[in-house]
C-alpha cells in the first residue's frame, strides 16, 4: 500500500484550530505532520509544538494499558516512588467494571451529585470536548462541572457589550493599519495570525503590543507598552477619557448603535490620563498618544486575549477594551474592530451532542448541582451535603493547572476519594488515580471542530490506530453507560453518528451552517467555512457593522442593566485586586504573574523532550527586575524562594528588564519536573473574577529572597 494522507484537525487549546495532513506508511504508522496548505488560516505551516506531534504520538512515556493502583500504595508522586510501583496493568473489562461498580455504590450511599467529573479543553473537538461524557454524567445525576478555568470572564464580557462571541475574522487584519495586540502574545499562542499582522505591517500598519511582560510579540512590535498586571480597565478607561474630551469618537454610531453611552461618558471623566499614569505606571502622555493614534487610524483593530480577564477585575477591564471599537466605529471597516473569540459564530446542535434532559431521568430527578472547577480545592476539602467521593478527570491535568495548588492536592489525596483519570501520559493528576485509562490523540479519534479564531468548520479523520489500547472519549463513556445500566439509545452512538448529529442530522440547520455536512467537508478537503449572509450577496462580514447584537437592548451596551440586577457594576471600573499593589493585601510586596511556556500548551507537552529543549532554559526561572534584585542582594543565578502564605517555591534568579519594577514572571510546568515537587499554582489563590467566576492567576503576590546556601535561607524578609 503506497503513502497515505489524512485530513485531521489540531485538536489542542488553541484559536488557530489547525488543518494538518498526515502522511501514513504501508504499515499505518504515521511518518509526517504538515500544516493543510489549502486552508486559509493555517496556510502551510504548523506551530512549532504540533510540528514535533509525532513525537508525541510516539513518546515511550505513552500511557497505552489500562492500570489500576495497587493495594497499599499511597497517593502522590513523593509517596509512590515510580509509576511502576504504585499501578498494575488490568484488562479494559476489570477497569470500566470497577469503575461502574464504584460509582454505584457512591451514588447509592452518598447521592449521585458526590460525584464530580473534571474536564477541560485538553481536546476542543465536539465530540472529545463535550458529548458522550456530557450525556453519561447528566444521566448519571453527577454534579455539573463548571468549566470557568480559561475564558468566562472575557466570555461573559464580550456577551455583555456585544451580545454574541464573534468578532473581526484573522484573514481580515491583513486590511488593518494599526493593530492592539492587548495581552496577546502572538507568537506564543496564535501564530496563524503573524503573517497577516506581518502583511498589514508590510502595508504601513503599526503593531502595538500591551502587556506588562516583553513576550516575543512585544520584542517584535513597533511600540510596547508595559502596563502593570491588572491595570487594563484604567488605561482603556484613559483612553475613552482622550477619546471623549477630544471629540475623536463616531459620534453617529454611538448613536445609532449604543446604549448607555452618556453614562459611560461621565463614568470615563474620571479617569484623567495623570490618574491613570499613577495606576498603570505608563507615562500620561503615552494614555494620550495611544488614544489618539488608535481613533486617527483607519482601520484599527484590537487582537484582546484572554490574560486581561485573570484578574479580579478581569470581567470589568475586558469590557471597557471590547468598547474601544465601538466608540471610534472601527467595526464598520474591513480590518477594524476586536478578536476576543469567534467561537460563538459556531452552532453546533449542543443539545443533541449533551443530552442534558438527560438529568430528569438520573435518581435526582433534577438538575444536579454546580461545581465551579476554578475551586477545585474547596469542591475537595470543604464542599458538603454531599460530600465528593468520586471524581472522573478527563481533557485537564488539575493538579498542576488548578489554583491554589496546597488545597488541591491535600484533596485529591484523600484516602476516601476514589478518582479516575483519562489521559495520554503520567501526570501529576494521575500520580493520584486509583484508576489510569490510556486515551488517544487527535491523530487516533474522528472528531468535527469549530474555532475561536476564525471561522471555518473542520472534519478531523483517524489517521492512525490507536496505539497501545488507548479509546478516546466517547467509546469510555459509552461503555461505562452500558455498565451502569443506561438504556437509552443514544449511549449507543457512534463518532459518525455524534458528528452527523453535531451538524444537525435530521433537522433544519441555523443558516450559519447550512449545507456543511459531513460528505461536505470530505468534498471540501476536511474545511469549510461558515455560511455569513453578507458574504453569500459577495460582501464582507463585519459582525457588527449595521447592527447584529445580541443585547437585551439590541445595541452596544456600554451599560448594562443584566448586570446591574446581579449587583455588578453596569459600568466598567478600575477596582484595584485585593492581591496587587493598590490592594488589600500588602503582606507581599512583588506582583507575579505565571505565566505559560510559549512551547506548551498550559501544561500539555511538558514533559517531552522536543518541547523543553524548544524553551531553552526558560522553566525554572524566576524573572525579577534589576532593581528588585538589587534591594534583596539577589544576583543572576541565584537560588531564590518565592512565597506567600499559600507556599513557597524554589526557581533560579534571572535578572532582566523583560518586566516592569514590582512584577516577577515563572512559568508554569509540570510539578513532578519542577523543583520541590510543585508549581507556581502553589502560590495562586481561589479568588474570583467579578464576572463569570474565572480564576485569578496574575492577581498573586509574593515575596523572593535569596538562598545562602542549600537549604539555608537568608535572615529577615530580604527586604533592604
Amino acid at each position: 500500500m503506497p503513502l497515505r494522507t489524512i485530513h485531521t484537525v489540531c485538536s489542542h487549546d488553541c484559536p488557530d484550530s489547525c488543518g494538518v495532513l498526515v502522511t501514513v506508511d504501508e504499515a499505518g504508522k504515521a511518518v509526517r505532520v504538515q500544516g493543510d496548505p489549502d486552508h486559509p488560516v493555517t496556510q502551510g505551516f504548523l506551530c512549532g509544538k504540533v510540528a514535533k506531534y509525532l513525537e508525541r504520538v510516539y513518546s515511550p512515556d505513552r500511557l497505552l494499558y489500562p492500570m489500576k493502583r495497587r493495594s497499599g500504595a499511597a497517593k502522590g508522586r513523593r509517596a509512590q516512588g515510580s509509576e511502576a510501583e504504585a499501578f498494575e496493568r488490568v484488562s479494559w473489562g476489570e477497569a470500566l467494571d470497577l469503575i461502574a461498580a464504584r460509582f454505584k455504590i457512591i451514588s447509592e450511599e452518598y447521592g449521585p451529585e458526590s460525584i464530580l467529573p473534571y474536564s477541560y479543553a485538553g481536546t476542543i473537538g465536539v465530540l472529545g470536548y463535550g458529548s458522550m461524557d456530557r450525556r453519561f454524567f447528566h444521566r448519571l445525576g453527577a454534579s455539573q462541572l463548571d468549566r470557568t478555568i480559561c475564558s468566562t470572564a472575557g466570555g461573559d464580557a464580550l456577551t455583555a457589550v456585544y451580545g454574541r462571541k464573534v468578532g473581526t475574522g484573522t484573514e481580515d487584519f491583513r486590511y488593518a493599519r494599526y493593530i492592539i495586540a492587548w495581552a496577546a502574545n502572538v507568537h506564543g499562542n496564535n501564530i496563524h495570525l503573524w503573517p497577516l499582522i506581518e502583511e498589514a505591517r508590510r502595508n504601513g500598519a503599526k503593531l502595538v503590543v500591551i502587556d506588562p511582560y516583553r513576550t516575543r510579540t512585544a520584542q517584535a512590535a513597533d511600540w510596547h507598552i508595559a502596563i502593570r498586571p491588572g491595570t487594563d480597565s484604567a488605561l482603556a478607561l484613559g483612553m475613552m477619557h482622550v477619546l471623549f474630551r477630544d471629540g475623536l469618537y463616531d459620534h453617529d454610531y454611538v448613536e445609532r448603535h449604543g446604549h448607555g453611552f452618556e453614562q459611560l461618558r461621565e463614568r470615563a471623566m474620571e479617569y484623567a490620563p495623570s490618574r491613570v499614569a499613577q495606576w498603570t505606571g505608563l507615562a500620561a502622555d503615552d494614555v494620550e498618544r495611544l488614544a489618539h493614534e488608535y481613533a486617527t487610524t483607519e482601520p484599527a483593530v484590537i487582537r484582546l486575549n484572554y490574560g486581561i480577564q485573570r484578574c479580579e477585575n478581569g470581567g470589568a477591564a475586558a469590557r471597557a477594551v471590547m468598547m474601544l471599537p465601538a466608540i471610534i466605529g472601527a467595526w464598520k471597516y474591513r480590518g477594524g474592530g476586536l478578536q476576543l473569540s469567534t467561537s460563538g459564530a459556531f452552532q453546533f446542535d449542543k443539545q443533541t451532542m449533551e443530552r442534558p434532559d438527560l438529568m430528569q431521568a438520573s435518581p435526582l430527578g433534577r438538575s444536579a448541582r454546580v461545581v465551579n472547577m476554578a475551586r477545585l480545592g474547596h469542591a475537595l476539602t470543604e464542599l458538603d451535603r454531599p460530600r465528593v467521593r468520586a471524581m472522573f478527570v478527563y481533557n485537564s491535568n488539575p493538579a498542576a493547572i488548578a489554583p491554589d495548588q496546597a488545597q488541591v492536592l491535600r484533596g485529591i489525596s484523600r484516602k476516601d476519594l476514589f478518582t479516575v483519570v483519562h489521559e495520554q501520559f503520567f501526570t501529576d493528576t494521575t500520580d493520584y488515580a486509583d484508576v489510569v485509562l490510556p486515551a488517544t490523540t487527535f491523530l487516533e479519534q474522528k472528531d468535527v471542530q469549530g474555532a475561536y479564531g476564525h471561522y471555518y468548520v473542520g472534519l478531523s479523520n483517524k489517521a492512525i490506530e490507536p496505539l497501545g489500547e488507548a479509546r478516546q472519549n466517547v467509546w469510555v463513556f459509552s461503555q461505562l453507560a452500558q455498565r451502569m445500566g443506561f438504556t437509552e439509545p443514544c449511549f449507543e452512538d457512534t463518532p459518525d453518528d455524534l458528528i452527523a448529529q453535531a451538524l444537525w442530522r435530521g433537522k433544519p440547520q441555523p443558516e450559519v451552517m447550512a449545507g456543511i455536512t459531513t460528505e461536505s467537508l470530505e468534498e471540501a478537503g476536511g474545511h469549510i467555512r461558515l455560511k455569513f449572509a453578507e458574504e453569500a450577496k459577495g460582501g464582507n462580514f463585519l459582525p457588527f457593522a449595521e447592527g447584529g447584537f445580541g443585547t437585551p437592548s439590541g445595541k452596544v451596551e456600554f451599560y448594562s442593566e443584566t448586570l446591574a440586577a446581579q449587583g455588578l457594576d453596569p459600568l466598567p471600573g478600575y477596582v484595584p485586586a485585593t492581591e496587587s499593589r493598590f490592594g488589600a493585601v500588602d503582606a507581599y510586596p512583588l506582583e507575579f504573574l505565571p505565566r505559560k511556556a510559549d512551547n506548551y500548551t498550559n501544561s500539555t507537552f511538558a514533559n517531552l523532550p522536543g518541547h523543553q529543549k524548544m524553551e531553552n532554559g526558560r522553566m525554572g526561572v524566576l524573572e525579577i527586575h534589576a532593581a528588585d534584585a538589587a534591594a534583596r542582594r539577589i544576583r543572576e543565578g541565584d537560588r531564590v524562594e518565592v512565597f506567600n502564605a499559600r507556599g513557597r517555591i524554589e526557581l533560579t534568579a534571572k535578572v532582566m528588564d523583560s518586566i516592569p519594577q514590582g512584577v516577577v514572571a515563572a512559568r508554569l510546568q509540570w510539578n513532578k519536573l519542577s523543583e520541590g515537587g510543585n508549581n507556581v499554582n502553589l502560590l495562586t489563590s481561589q479568588r474570583l473574577t467579578d464576572i463569570g467566576g474565572g480564576p485569578t492567576f496574575y492577581s498573586t503576590l509574593v515575596e523572593v529572597r535569596r538562598i545562602q546556601g542549600p537549604g539555608t535561607w537568608t535572615q529577615g524578609t530580604g527586604r533592604e
